[in-house]
């Protein structure tokens, strides 16, 4: 299917739909609204799987560098057009200092009201971060590999057991989630979790795709740290340390429970060094 259902458009009111895009959960259509443009999405499962908070999050969160939501129909969302580019396609051109300055400034705005919502999954060894906790390793992973995912969630327990302020975070703060908008530069795609804010950043270190090299550069990540850590309010060596988690914790997610293999193994290990863990 490559158009929207036409009961779908006349209950937002839109036409003239392009596809513009399609993931692993939804697919997108920019459409007209009036005299302007919306961005029209659709997940493929009505329930909008691991979205269904974020929607509730950008809904809070408005007029804090979130995008903005006009109409919700089961399994799909009615939103600001951000005509882009993203902050991925700023890296891409060779702009990563840029980038970084401006997702910082993003991430900042988005945590200035720190309001959370009823039944937010919380970043936790028992919610968010239990796919890690609970992960089993096959007999095929190398000894390095293995251990390496040991001081992964280690260090995420003790990170999640010192870390401050819980607040609504987006929780999938990367830089393709990032666009150029009426607005300025604006999030969009969030998960909606609540936890320590260094959580939201973390992800950073290991995006956008399509720059491999640059993002196993260690000097790009102790500059992310830099500038991330003042923002996030931790040390740079914390700022890192929630970075090194967060690819532990995207590795057990890709293994569903059983870890064989996985291509930020070297990542992995080359974070937890810069981290001291």
């Amino acid at each position: 299917m490559t158009e929207p259902p036409t009961a779908l458009l006349e209950r937002f009111a839109v036409s003239s739909p392009e596809f513009v895009a399609e993931t692993a959960i939804a697919r997108v259509w920019r459409v007209q609204r009036g005299r302007g443009l919306a961005a029209l999405k659709v997940w493929h499962d009505p329930s909008m799987v691991n979205e269904a908070e974020g929607v509730e999050y950008l809904s809070i969160r408005r007029e804090q560098g979130a995008v903005r939501l006009f109409a919700r129909a089961e399994g799909a969302l009615l939103m600001e057009w951000l005509g882009g580019p993203s902050l991925g396609d700023l890296v891409r051109e060779g702009r990563d200092g840029d980038a970084t300055k401006l997702l910082a400034g993003v991430a900042a705005r988005l945590w200035s009201q720190p309001t959370t919502w009823p039944g937010a999954r919380v970043v936790s060894a028992e919610d968010w971060c239990r796919a890690l906790f609970a992960l089993e390793f096959g007999p095929e992973l190398a000894e390095a590999d293995r251990a390496a995912m040991e001081r992964g969630r280690a260090l995420l327990r003790r990170l999640i057991e010192g870390a401050g302020e819980a607040i609504a975070l987006h929780g999938d703060l990367h830089h393709d989630n990032v666009k150029d908008g009426p607005r300025g530069w604006t999030a969009f795609d969030a998960k909606g979790i609540v936890g320590p804010r260094a959580f939201d950043l973390a992800n950073a270190f290991r995006n956008p795709k399509g720059a491999e090299a640059l993002i196993a550069d260690p000097a790009r990540a102790r500059h992310l740290a830099s500038v991330f850590a003042p923002v996030a309010g931790v040390s740079e060596a914390e700022m890192l340390g929630w970075a090194a988690a967060k690819v532990a914790l995207s590795i057990a997610w890709r293994a569903k429970g059983r870890l064989e293999a996985d291509p930020e193994l070297g990542l992995l290990t080359m974070m937890l060094d810069l981290a001291g863990a």
